[in-house]
């Protein structure tokens, strides 16, 4: 009635199955042309007056793959525990959401199996099933169990550096509130290493740089949501709360799709945590979470207001190492004028890398023209001497740089970057001197330097427009642990 899917296990266990890639299906359909060709001939050899009668079963020309013993028995024992009244409930977020998993645990080498399970008519209903791989079967080993809505995630880290991996659970516990236990997989069954702590979101990380990576949980702190984030790490007596680093944002911001958790780099060198939480007032907030003088600390936390330095327009852009270099950088939205001094739009980007003192430099200016998907790495000779207008249509969408205009100069336009979509996108885009930036497969990206471009102090080649341009790509997001 059940079966083991291979698809539950197919991210993990390839190898164990033979089914690479599907190269064992891709052999027997060449074997099955191979002999189909043999065929033709010896009938062409005998002639029109000669056939001969060659009589066999296509079923028994080839066997489809079976399921390894191993898995049979897992297969058997799972079909027990779906007949007695138990269901798959998979967990809901994060990278591993298979309702099978199969991760080496205890560094062995073998892969124990892990399977999710709810059971309404238990005191807790939610469980993980974790088997252990003994020669040619699989033996159940422990038991986990929760209380609450759904299983919401789990991620694997090997906390204590002892080369055995630990099981982080994030619990559903009602539509609103989330626990986080962290789990270690013992001779005598599991440990629960840290009892079910409420959370919002946390990261496993290595903020101190030695052999073990610790774990940052980012929690409410009071009724009215100021949030606050735990720094656990491994000590003699096990996983213990080395320190508590405040945090600037409510975790109300925090805790929706638009709210982040990114392991990244300071300029020295630095591992740090950026957090970023978005306002219902459309603002993002980042704070940096890092270690500074082996004390865990929010380095952009004000001593003066009590937030961070770090909030401006949310754009939908997050930290991330936009120039390549290895470093982190903050985006901070900047007021740009239009050309006809209408209200400014927050477009122009600075992206500021930060010193573990705190200290910010802006290395990198962009126009990011996030409704059409694509950004423009600003010269710094056009720093506060442009003007920006955007248009659009229904298959061209425009954005027009002009010189900002001195001495009640009229303002010019030099630079004209369009967005072409359309089923006569490859005619408008060798139009006039618009020259080709990039390409997807139903949008064509061009650029045209206009009359104003020529003999201007800061204007630009065909050349350096390529270089500087690039597309925005979206980021996918598997959720949240």
């Amino acid at each position: 009635m059940y079966a083991l899917n291979y698809a539950h296990l197919q991210k993990y266990d390839l190898e164990e199955t033979g089914l690479r890639g599907g190269r064992t299906v891709k052999r027997f359909w060449r074997g099955a042309l191979l002999l189909g060709t043999v065929l033709a001939i010896l009938l062409s050899a005998t002639g029109c007056g000669s056939v001969a009668k060659l009589t066999f079963n296509p079923q028994e020309l080839y066997s489809l793959p079976k399921l390894p013993a191993k898995y049979t028995e897992l297969n058997n024992q799972l079909n027990e525990i779906l007949e007695g009244g138990a269901e798959y409930a998979a967990p809901t977020s994060g990278t591993n959401i298979q309702p099978v998993q199969l991760i080496d645990l205890d560094g062995d080498g073998k892969k124990e199996a892990l399977a999710f399970f709810r059971n309404s008519a238990d005191e807790k209903p939610l469980k993980i099933y974790i088997f252990e791989s003994k020669d040619d079967t699989y033996e159940l080993a422990a038991v986990v169990e929760g209380s609450g809505a759904a299983i919401y995630s789990i991620s694997y880290s090997d906390l204590d550096g002892d080369g055995k991996t630990e099981l982080i659970v994030g619990w559903k516990v009602t539509a609103a509130l989330q626990a986080l236990s962290v789990y270690a997989l013992r001779s005598t069954g599991t440990e629960e290493l840290i009892r079910s702590t409420n959370y919002v979101k946390y990261a496993v990380t290595n903020l101190d740089q030695d052999q073990r990576q610790e774990l940052v949980v980012l929690h409410a702190a009071d009724e009215e949501g100021g949030g606050v984030a735990d720094y656990y790490s491994w000590q003699p007596g096990g996983l213990t709360l080395e320190s508590t680093a405040r945090i600037s944002m409510d975790m109300a911001e925090l805790s929706g799709q638009q709210g982040r958790v990114l392991a990244g780099t300071l300029q020295d060198g630095t591992p740090a945590l950026f957090v970023t939480g978005v306002t219902e007032s459309v603002r993002t907030i980042t704070d940096i979470l890092t270690m500074r003088d082996q004390e865990f600390t929010n380095i952009v936390l004000s001593a003066v207001t009590g937030v961070s330095t770090e909030i401006s327009l949310f754009r939908s852009l997050y930290p991330t190492d936009i120039n390549g270099d290895g470093i982190t950088e903050v985006p901070c939205s900047v007021p740009l004028p239009t050309w006809d001094d209408e209200q400014g739009y927050y477009q122009r980007i600075d992206w500021k890398a930060y010193g573990s003192d705190g200290t910010s430099a802006t290395v990198l200016s962009t126009y990011h023209d996030i409704e059409d998907g694509w950004y423009l790495r600003l010269p710094e000779s056009w720093d506060g001497r442009i003007l920006v207008s955007r248009s659009s249509g229904s298959e061209e969408a425009s954005v027009t740089f002009y010189t900002r205009g001195e001495n009640g100069e009229l303002p010019e336009p030099f630079l004209r970057i369009t967005t072409i979509t359309g089923a006569n996108r490859e005619t408008k885009a060798v139009r006039g001197n618009r020259f080709n930036l990039a390409r997807q497969q139903e949008t064509i990206y061009v650029a045209e330097l206009l009359e104003a471009n020529q003999g201007l102090e800061y204007g630009v080649t065909e050349d350096e427009v390529r270089a500087a341009f690039s597309r925005i790509t979206k980021e996918w997001v598997s959720g949240d642990n």
